[in-house]
């Protein structure tokens, strides 16, 4: 394909995506914003007034970051692995997979839906934020770079679990036992310094641990562990991932018969 035809290939794909969750925004996008609202109401508010200062920072201000990152890191996923798996099961994946479109524009172009969907609600977290705590950015690139990083990464996940889904229950499985309990234990709400050394080591094995203080170093300038290491990781697992994805679309794992 030539690079203009590739262009409207991965837009169109882009494009579907995106209005795909923005018709139903009620659905989508309020829901995280309303639980977010909850949470600095329950959390910040009326737990956090009864804790002392966190490295400097007030209980409210130190969980902000998690917080949008939580939301960034379900909303990628979940468009994703639901799209996807969609497009299985009306069997309009084929379509694509017969097309001249390569690959790995299939698999950015979902990804990039899913972190269309990330992002504006992100946005829209951040905007319930202010409402519960003064902005801060103290690192603008890092920032960006772990925001927009975190949810390609958690994209390329649902394509994953999409592919290897075999029914609607499917694909509620990961995200209910796996990436729930792993973003709840990766430091939201807390920080390890907090925890007895031995749970303290087995944090350090939760890759959403270094992602979610990654974003805290961008936003407030503090973070458990060293953010050369949490960058790595989360690029590391990023190529893994991609390649993966495209390594299983080109197989026709859970595609072809």
């Amino acid at each position: 394909m030539k690079l203009s035809q590739q262009y409207v290939a991965f837009s169109t794909i882009l494009t579907k995506e995106f209005l795909r969750f923005i018709r139903i925004w009620i659905q989508t996008v309020l829901p995280a914003a309303i639980t977010t609202g909850l949470y600095f109401i329950i959390f910040g508010n009326l737990i956090g007034s009864q804790l002392s200062d966190i490295g400097g920072l007030t209980y409210m201000e130190y969980i902000v970051p998690g917080i949008i990152l939580m939301a960034i890191i379900n909303n990628s996923y979940a468009n994703v692995v639901s799209s996807f798996y969609g497009a299985k099961f009306q069997r309009h994946v084929e379509e694509m997979l017969i097309s001249p479109m390569p690959n790995y524009l299939i698999v950015l172009g979902y990804a990039a839906g899913g972190m269309a969907r990330g992002l504006i609600v992100g946005l829209a977290v951040t905007a319930v934020s202010l409402i519960f705590a003064e902005p801060q950015l103290h690192h603008i690139l890092v920032t960006l770079y772990v925001v927009l990083m975190t949810s390609l990464l958690f994209a390329l996940g649902g394509f994953v679990n999409a592919v290897y889904a075999k029914s609607f229950d499917d694909i509620s499985i990961i995200p209910t036992f796996v990436l729930t309990p792993l973003t709840y234990l990766g430091g939201i709400f807390y920080s390890i310094d907090m925890l007895p050394q031995f749970w303290q080591n087995v944090s350090l094995v939760n890759p959403i641990l270094y992602m979610i203080n990654a974003m805290r170093y961008g936003m407030l300038g503090v973070s458990d562990i060293d953010i050369r290491v949490a960058l790595l990781i989360i690029t590391g697992f990023v190529v893994v991932l991609y390649l993966f994805c495209l390594y299983l679309l080109n197989k026709g794992v859970g595609i072809r018969t």
